[in-house]
């Protein structure tokens, strides 16, 4: 049947305008279009519905064609073209030999900068693979830290709409080969139901400038033989007018296709609403954040006498700048997390030294990609990532402090994080005597010292109570308090203390 396939295929991909008009027509199907849309069209019906009937009519309009154009007799029509005499490319695979015999050679279309879209004349592990490549540029897809390439399946094919219709379907069938599918089966288990071994589908703009980013259509739709995939939705939005996101991520097929050599069949439903798309398949290798914290532990270690020649380069003295920088501090915090460093990571390209934690970098990026410095808020790659080996080793040696200081000469310092201030013996409490204006202790002792009962450890302010338990205090009190019945309402005290002494207060 496969044999047979590529067969149908080959003798359609020779046909004239007038052939596939033909070939159309017996089956019902339009014939309106240009040269490019009637070959689609028809390869779409070799691909899903090659009957018996119509592989007979395939064969009889191929066979019609070449027996008119070897007869010399036989005048040429005025819209067809002399037969070709050049032989088809090398990668096109031959017709069957009865086909072959007493016809004049084979060539491939007559338009060889067209791009056929390939997705609805998909090869079969490549069978019956398109005669001509197209002279245009191809689309290419960023690289995906937390995705390894085993093999390309189909390669990225730009999505072309039949109609007008605004749903518009694009199918695809293939098969995996033996090979791949047992990688997928052997594969472990990230979690439950879900393979390390994976294949995917990645969808992204039809730009062939520079590597695209994956980017759904509108109302993105995948089944995989006859049962919908899941795709993933939209974060919701805290802010008032902001519309959510969604995440384009790789979509995981692998769990409702055939492991087997079955063919399956994949169908991409999607919104044609002006852009241009290209969809792709892929066999990857999900990563973890664990296992690419490793590979950068092993290959992405800068040494640390190059971080500390950065550390000069960034301290050394500018003869047009009137500032002199003599130091700069770096915090042993990570910015992400508020935590103390373990992994100290920062990208190539940033301008500045501190950096953060490359585990839970690595953790988040692995939920939710963006790859965006957390210090500088600019782009950090997994690729430009390094582990800053002068900063690894401070933090061995300094497990006191969350800060340093990086000097000139690129040696450091310490910065002890500043304590709350201590409260050595309290300056005594000095009460006002009568005309002769001595001073004397309250009770010949100093007030005792303050409690650490305020919130968050700090001490709180003192407080005087002006009335203590002593008697000679209690009498002056009673007959300050005759006096004052007398006088008026008693004026406050003034508190006095020793001179160059701070209050607590």
């Amino acid at each position: 049947m496969a044999a047979e396939l590529v067969e149908a295929k080959n003798m359609v991909m020779s046909f004239r305008v007038s052939d596939l008009q033909m070939l159309l027509g017996s089956v019902g199907r339009s014939k309106s279009g240009l040269k490019h849309e009637l070959v689609t069209r028809a390869l779409q019906l070799v691909q899903f519905d090659c009957s018996p009937e119509l592989f007979k009519k395939i064969k009889e309009i191929y066979e019609a064609r070449h027996s008119i154009s070897a007869d010399p007799g036989q005048p040429p029509q005025a819209h067809q073209q002399p037969p070709p005499t050049h032989r088809p490319p090398p990668e096109a695979l031959s017709l069957h030999s009865s086909y072959d015999r007493n016809s004049v050679p084979r060539t491939a279309l007559s338009t060889p900068n067209i791009d056929y879209p390939s997705l609805y004349g998909k090869y079969l592990n490549g069978l019956g693979r398109l005669p001509l490549k197209s002279m245009k540029p191809e689309v290419r897809l960023v690289k995906l830290p937390f995705y390894t390439i085993l093999d390309e399946l189909l390669k990225p094919t730009e999505l072309v709409p039949q109609n007008n219709e605004k749903l518009q379907e694009s199918p695809c069938v293939f098969a995996l080969t033996p090979r791949q599918v047992e990688l997928i089966r052997t594969s472990r288990e990230l979690q439950p139901g879900v393979k390390s071994v994976q294949v995917v589908l990645r969808i992204c703009y039809t730009d062939t400038s520079c590597p695209q980013e994956d980017q759904y259509p509108p109302n993105i739709a995948v089944k995989v033989n006859h049962s919908y995939c899941s795709v993933p939705g939209y974060y919701p939005s805290n802010k008032p007018g902001v519309e959510p996101k969604r995440p384009c991520r790789p979509i995981n097929l692998t769990h409702l296709m055939y492991l087997s050599s079955a063919t399956n069949r994949i169908t991409v439903i999607w919104g044609n609403y002006g852009k241009s798309y290209s969809v792709g398949l892929f066999l990857v290798r999900q990563m973890t954040s664990a296992e690419l914290l490793q590979r950068l532990k092993t290959i992405g270690i800068k040494h640390p006498e190059l971080c500390k020649a950065l550390v000069k380069e960034k301290l050394r003295l500018d003869p047009e700048s009137e500032i002199a920088t003599t130091g700069v501090r770096v915090s042993l915090i990570c910015p992400l997390v508020k935590m103390r460093l373990s992994v100290p990571c920062r990208a190539e390209t940033c301008a500045h030294l501190q950096c953060f934690d490359a585990v839970f970098y690595l953790q988040m990026n692995e939920k939710k990609p963006t790859w965006m410095c957390p210090v500088c808020d600019k782009p950090a790659t997994y690729d430009q990532l390094m582990i800053d080996g002068l900063l690894s080793k401070i933090l061995t040696e300094c497990e006191d402090a969350d800060e340093i200081e990086y000097l000139v000469d690129g040696s450091w310092c310490p910065i002890k994080a500043e304590k709350e201030r201590s409260y050595s013996p309290q300056c005594p409490i000095l009460v006002v005597g009568g005309s002769t204006g001595g001073t004397s202790d309250v009770n010949g002792v100093p007030p005792p010292a303050p409690s650490m009962n305020g919130e968050n450890g700090k001490v709180p302010a003192d407080v005087v109570d002006l009335t203590l338990d002593s008697s000679s205090s209690e009498e002056d009190e009673e007959e300050d308090d005759d006096e004052d019945d007398d006088m008026g309402p008693r004026q406050k005290r003034p508190r006095l203390y020793k001179k160059d002494l701070a209050s607590a207060c």
